[in-house]
């Protein structure tokens, strides 16, 4: 049995491989949960927390107009929590 092998038929079988190497290695560009903004509901309220730049927004008393802002930083360097009105 004689088996011959043309140029094309190699370069189609190469790119083949190739595109099937890059479809299989190929890994989503975002790391960890991906997800920037965090919801928590709790029995106290609820708090949707930017993950990037631990900014917050919190609602004790579950109403529209309870929103409160705050961010982590702040809330560190002044030793206070935003719960209380």
């Amino acid at each position: 049995m004689k088996t011959q092998f043309d140029l094309k038929s190699i370069v189609i079988g190469f790119l083949s491989a190739a595109l099937l190497t890059m479809a299989f290695s190929f890994k989503n560009g975002n790391t960890g949960q991906g997800a920037r903004f965090v919801t928590e509901v709790g029995e106290r309220g609820v708090i949707v927390l930017d993950t990037e730049t631990g900014a917050y927004i919190i609602n004790t008393d579950l109403s529209n107009m309870g929103w409160r802002k705050g961010d982590f930083e702040t809330t560190h360097k002044v030793s206070k929590d935003n719960l209380t009105k």
